[in-house]
């Protein structure tokens, strides 16, 4: 056994598993290739095992018993959020005859909660001028989000003989936009039908095509792209105008607001609850070679 928290031993399989989802994560997020953090993940997983761990001895100790009520109500909530029944067991990887199971895991989510909930007491009640204070000293979580607005010439390729013959005609068009044509004119002069948009209006990120989001984004407003594809063929486009994040009007995020400030105090005394019980407990590493990381 790797580790044995407060005399409870947690089987090598359960921190190989945790190890193998934090390099995945890592993986994911392009910031580690093949092997070299392998020992700084371990110790990330053992300290994410022992951490939940001592929550859960925790709270059973201080709650030892919770109510078939609290967990029923608890249980008929999730099925609800997921649609029904059958889609909740689906979600979760169990039939539904696995209700006990479902309900002992459960249970340990409702105790936990009560704990953590007796931990936070009593929250903070931020006053307007509190409130407003805290915004103003992190705007950049309330800003509106950049927006373009822009035009483009597009050509498909159905009906061409290939894919070069399109793009030398775009090329032809963008030289003629950088003599100085006029883009809605050419535009119109070269729309595939009355149906094709040129005029694309304003957008932010995530709301169309993300190839044509990178080029429109990173340009200058009036500036000619270069020709560019997309799942809809080649594209030339001008960016008509931008508009800038800006910090949205505080009556409008102020629950929001008062949302962030409570997730801050939450962070902060769970933190603060987690160290006082890791400097109580009694935790043996028998493969010390990977220290246990704080994360």
């Amino acid at each position: 056994m790797a580790l044995i928290i407060n005399g409870e031993e947690i089987d090598e399989e359960i921190i190989e598993a945790e190890f193998r989802q934090i390099k995945s994560h890592y993986e994911r997020t392009l910031q580690v290739a093949c092997c070299e953090r392998d020992p700084e993940f371990r110790g990330y997983a053992k300290d994410q095992i022992t951490s939940r761990m001592l929550l859960n001895q925790e709270a059973m100790k201080r709650i030892p018993v919770v109510s078939d009520e609290a967990v029923t109500e608890r249980l008929q909530k999730l099925i609800a959020e997921a649609g029904g029944e059958e889609q909740f067991y689906m979600n979760i990887g169990l039939l539904s005859k696995d209700e006990a199971v479902v309900r002992e895991n459960i249970s340990g989510g409702v105790r936990l909660d009560l704990m953590l909930a007796d931990v936070y007491a009593p929250e903070p009640q931020p006053t307007d001028e509190e409130a407003r204070a805290w915004y103003e000293a992190h705007l950049d979580l309330f800003m509106t989000d950049e927006q373009v607005s822009a035009s483009h010439i597009t050509k498909s390729l159905a009906g061409a003989k290939s894919r070069n013959e399109v793009y030398a005609q775009m090329r032809a068009l963008r030289r003629r936009l950088l003599d100085g044509a006029d883009f809605t004119a050419l535009a119109e002069e070269n729309r595939l039908d009355s149906e094709q948009q040129i005029d694309l209006g304003w957008f932010k990120r995530g709301e169309f095509m993300e190839e044509f989001e990178a080029i429109a984004f990173s340009m200058d407003e009036g500036e000619i792209s270069p020709v560019f594809t997309t799942q809809l063929g080649f594209h030339i486009c001008t960016v008509t105008g931008r508009r800038p994040p800006e910090p949205k009007p505080f009556e409008e995020v102020k629950e929001a607001v008062i949302g962030r400030i409570l997730d801050q105090y939450r962070d902060e005394k769970f933190n603060e609850f987690i160290a006082e019980l890791k400097a109580s407990a009694t935790i043996e590493d028998t493969d010390p070679e990977e220290p246990v990381y704080e994360h």
